[in-house]
């Protein structure tokens, strides 16, 4: 039988009403990691749109986790009370909501993207950065190298907010590893120098990700998924690459991680990416086939069309849409529009429904 976008799909103990799916964003509006005023919003918007699932944006689970002064975080109760509300709202929508937990590593301590300048100065409240090596990204500064003892503080971190995440009511955890952030700054031996047990061979360089994906599928209940964002690639010659994707992934899987979330790129300032609808597809496609696990896909992926092709033809269990939802956050409606199929809306916008 095909699997259709409209169709719902059961995850661990969680039904998710269909596979339109919001892409974490980051938003650069939150106080010391508290939410701010924009965020109901924001997510409303795609919640009342239809979306299955809403992922909320790379939320840092240290202060210095934080991509920018401006991010949001969990780790303290500030934050998980701030978020319930918009959790709650969601939920009375039909929608799921998960949130993403991420370390930036060396691309933290920005400025939000609007300011006169990128790297946030201490007075500013910025931090000295953190990775696997004494490697900086291109044009920020040289972070300071993680101790092993620092690397198990940070995976406890992950815990923690993790059950953060659990008491504010979210339905899923999704680990950032991908983008070029803390933990894809492991994965890459363009990133890790290290000659430690963290660093060298695969297992090395994938040992962080692990003991993170173990830790969490710990402290969350067992009916609830887990994800992980990867990046398949480096897009670079000596970087990371898919045939590491799929060994890792087949790992992930086995610790109890759900679905791998398959973006690429980020790690790198000069990599060469051939960008054009749906060209992270094929990568999502290889893990499932590779690896028997579920994947969602984004990456370019606009049209109703399209997103029904991915869906159909078992490219990918869901499709992941960002910048769409930011020019639409009702997306979902217009596409069932488009496709033919019945999408439930809220009873406040049913008089704009569009007729067949």
């Amino acid at each position: 039988m095909t699997t259709s976008l409209f169709d719902p799909i059961k995850i661990r103990g969680l039904e998710i009403a269909n596979r339109a799916w919001v892409s974490p964003m980051c938003q650069y509006s939150a106080v010391d990691g508290v939410v701010s005023a924009w965020h109901p919003v924001h997510i409303g918007s795609f919640a009342s749109g239809g979306a299955g699932l809403i992922m909320m944006e790379a939320t840092g689970v240290t202060p210095e986790g934080r991509i920018s002064v401006a991010c949001t975080g969990l780790w303290n109760d500030e934050q998980v009370n701030a978020l319930k509300p918009i959790v709650e709202f969601a939920h009375s929508q039909g929608s799921k909501i998960g949130i993403q937990l991420a370390h930036a590593g060396r691309k933290g301590s920005t400025m939000r993207p609007w300011d006169d300048h990128p790297i946030a100065t201490h007075s500013e409240g910025g931090w000295t950065t953190v990775a696997p090596s004494a490697v900086a990204f291109h044009g920020m500064p040289e972070p300071h190298a993680l101790t092993v003892s620092e690397i198990a503080d940070l995976v406890n971190s992950f815990g923690a907010a993790a059950k953060r995440a659990v008491a504010a009511g979210f339905d899923l955890v999704e680990i950032h590893s991908a983008h070029g952030y803390l933990l894809h700054q492991f994965l890459s031996p363009l990133s890790n120098h290290r000659t430690d047990e963290y660093g060298g061979d695969l297992a090395g360089r994938s040992k962080f990700l692990l003991e993170v994906a173990k830790k969490v599928r710990e402290v969350i209940p067992t009916e609830m998924p887990l994800f992980v964002r990867i990046s398949a690639t480096d897009w670079k010659d000596g970087g990371w690459h898919i045939e590491e994707t799929v060994k890792v992934a087949r790992e992930l899987k086995a610790v109890g991680v759900d679905l791998i979330d398959t973006s690429t790129g980020g790690l790198v300032h000069d990599a060469t990416i051939p960008v054009a609808p749906g060209f992270q597809t094929p990568f999502a496609q290889e893990i499932k086939e590779s690896v028997g696990t579920l994947t969602s896909t984004v990456g370019l992926i606009t049209d109703p069309h399209q997103a029904e092709e991915i869906i159909s033809t078992g490219k990918a269990d869901a499709v992941m849409l960002a910048r769409e939802f930011l020019r639409n956050p009702r997306w979902p409606l217009h596409a069932a529009h488009v496709l033919g199929q019945e999408i439930k809306w809220a009873k406040q916008l049913e008089r704009a429904k569009l007729k067949s």
